[in-house]
């Protein structure tokens, strides 16, 4: 069970390919992946959005020994990857995984049974709005006693810090569950102490269902990670699940695997499985 867990990350910034050398990579793609990282004109981007895709098949080949151009990705109507499966009976019922990047950072994580979500954001991101206005625009997000919390933390900076770590737990759970960004985020309310011990109510009721952690990877960079119930799935998810339901005491065994620390990869091993 513990190996449907997984969390790895690459750091692109080591990988530093010439326009040709990310074009070969890019083709080692299956063809239908190749125009949603070509709409990108910055080569940054455009690895960031290649990497997101090598892992996806990386971590399904090496997990499951399925060769590359046999490995099945779609996404549901909301835009949520999956895994289509031929083996019945498999050993994890809802193998599922979400990726997630932002500046040098591209990570993945995966679950064998319950749903999985993933957001990255780095404090140092560059925005256009002053502090006032980013707050202003984010003014429907969070719950009054989430604002509480992120308004009297102290600094312009630390305000930003706490609005960005609140809504990374948020972004990890409406990914965890497929949603689009229709999702009304109004709807959620974070609690933890000092970043641990985190729950959150959905609508005021708590989802006793749900894990959450969040921690700093480098300086300035900040992670949540979301594991919950398949009930809580989008009809749209649910209909590509392989289990929805199951007693306590098994859902248990799901619920409390470990969360390991995140395996540092790099371009050059992920792409040996393309060969």
């Amino acid at each position: 069970m513990e190996r449907g867990v997984q969390r790895w990350i690459v750091d692109i910034s080591r990988w530093t390919p010439s326009p040709t050398q990310l074009s070969i990579a890019i083709s080692l793609l299956p063809s239908h992946e190749h125009s949603s990282i070509a709409r990108y004109v910055n080569i940054e981007d455009k690895k960031r959005a290649f990497v997101s895709r090598l892992l996806q098949y990386a971590l399904v080949h090496e997990m499951f020994g399925i060769p590359f151009d046999e490995i099945n990705i779609r996404r549901t109507v909301e835009g949520k990857p999956y895994v289509v499966f031929d083996k019945v009976g498999m050993e994890f019922p809802n193998y599922n995984f979400n990726v997630s990047h932002h500046g040098n950072f591209v990570a993945i994580a995966s679950e064998p049974f319950c749903l999985v979500g993933l957001d990255i954001i780095s404090r140092g991101l560059r925005v256009e709005q002053t502090t006032p206005e980013l707050i202003n625009c984010f003014s429907s997000c969070f719950s009054s006693m989430e604002w509480h919390e992120i308004m009297s933390a102290g600094t312009s900076n630390d305000v930003l810090k706490e609005l960005y770590r609140y809504w990374t737990l948020r972004e990890a759970f409406v990914k965890a569950i497929g949603t689009g960004l229709g999702y009304s985020l109004a709807k959620l309310e974070f609690h933890h102490i000092n970043w641990t011990n985190i729950s959150v109510k959905v609508r005021g009721k708590e989802l006793t269902d749900w894990k959450f952690w969040h921690f700093e990877l480098k300086e300035g960079f900040y992670v949540s990670i979301a594991r919950g119930s398949p009930s809580m799935a989008t009809e749209n998810y649910k209909q590509v699940l392989g289990q929805i339901e199951c007693d306590k005491d098994a859902y248990d065994l799901w619920f409390n695997l470990p969360n390991p620390s995140f395996l540092w990869r790099s371009v050059e091993e992920l792409t040996l499985c393309l060969d």
